[in-house]
């Protein structure tokens, strides 16, 4: 119903990069342009000053942007009203997730969200936890579910669940038939690690901090990129690594790795993030109480 010139124009405003407001509209870069060219034609004036590879607003664009907030908070509540008398869900929403979140848990709660309401689109952003943190600061994501502590307090953080991390190993390794390992024994051996920005990295860097130590004491091997490229390195023999036991059940199932509980215990939130004063449609917050509910009866394979 809204005027989509001004959509797109909102967009771009807002996180001041037409390749961003592209990615976030899944539209090419070219239409993106053609509809702030045609906005811009309508108001006979420029929107945005373009220099250096950079855009700012020019002062009509800022009275525009001000207004198309306005225009998009109402166009919003009429929506919630509406729906609210219907009682229809339907709408779109994106959802960020870093990339363990979104490899090995959000597959079963967009799932079954997806069972019960079939008329909302769900779009996934994938990205490390830090990425996924500035996408709902910029706006560029209505939710992310995030594996590490969120320290913007502009932003609401609900912790969903909590995740064990364990030590992996090779079957053939010297720490496998250990019970636990400690800060001592893991220097001892080629350590695998997730790039930086990851969740994961973040976690175990607070782990160490917190036993007086360092992650640059360990012996770093090499950086990837994912679970599933750490866990591969680890099975060939490459090192050793600090994952969610929640992603190597089938590992554990076939044999390829052993975990090895940490002493101390580390432990991570999964936590829900979002905008604290920005209002969110309907769809948004059956999509909240869905995602809390489905956190409180799902538990991870390390946790049963």
């Amino acid at each position: 119903m809204a005027d989509r010139r001004l959509q797109v124009f909102h967009t771009v405003a807002r996180l001041l990069s037409f390749t961003k407001a592209a990615d976030t509209l899944h539209m090419t870069q070219p239409a993106v342009t053609f509809q702030v060219r045609q906005l811009e034609e309508h108001f006979n004036t420029r929107l945005f000053d373009r220099t250096h590879n950079k855009i700012s607003l020019t002062e009509a664009g800022s009275r525009v942007f001000e207004y198309a907030d306005r225009i998009f908070e109402l166009y919003g509540e009429m929506e919630n009203s509406v729906r609210e008398m219907t009682g229809e869900i339907s709408g779109a929403v994106t959802i960020g997730a870093s990339t363990t979140v979104a490899e090995y848990m959000l597959p079963a709660l967009l799932g079954s969200f997806k069972d019960k309401y079939p008329d909302v689109d769900i779009h996934l952003k994938v990205a490390n936890s830090e990425g996924i943190v500035s996408m709902v600061e910029n706006n560029a994501i209505d939710l992310g579910v995030v594996e590490s502590p969120v320290n913007n307090k502009n932003l609401v953080v609900e912790v969903c669940r909590h995740d064990a991390l364990v030590v992996i190993v090779p079957p053939n390794h010297p720490l496998a038939a250990n019970r636990s390992i400690s800060f001592d024994e893991l220097v001892q051996y080629p350590f695998i690690c997730r790039e930086e920005g990851s969740g994961t990295r973040e976690v175990i860097a607070e782990y160490l901090c917190g036993l007086n130590a360092c992650d640059k004491d360990l012996t770093i091997a090499m950086e990837l990129g994912s679970p599933e490229a750490i866990k591969g390195a680890v099975e060939a023999g490459m090192g050793l690594s600090i994952v969610s036991g929640a992603t190597i059940q089938k590992e554990l199932k076939l044999g390829t790795l052993v975990a090895v509980a940490l002493e101390p215990p580390l432990e991570r939130p999964y936590s829900f993030v979002h905008q604290k004063q920005k209002f969110r449609l309907r769809v948004m917050e059956e999509l909240l109480e869905f995602a809390r509910a489905f956190c409180l009866q799902y538990r991870a394979p390390n946790q049963e």
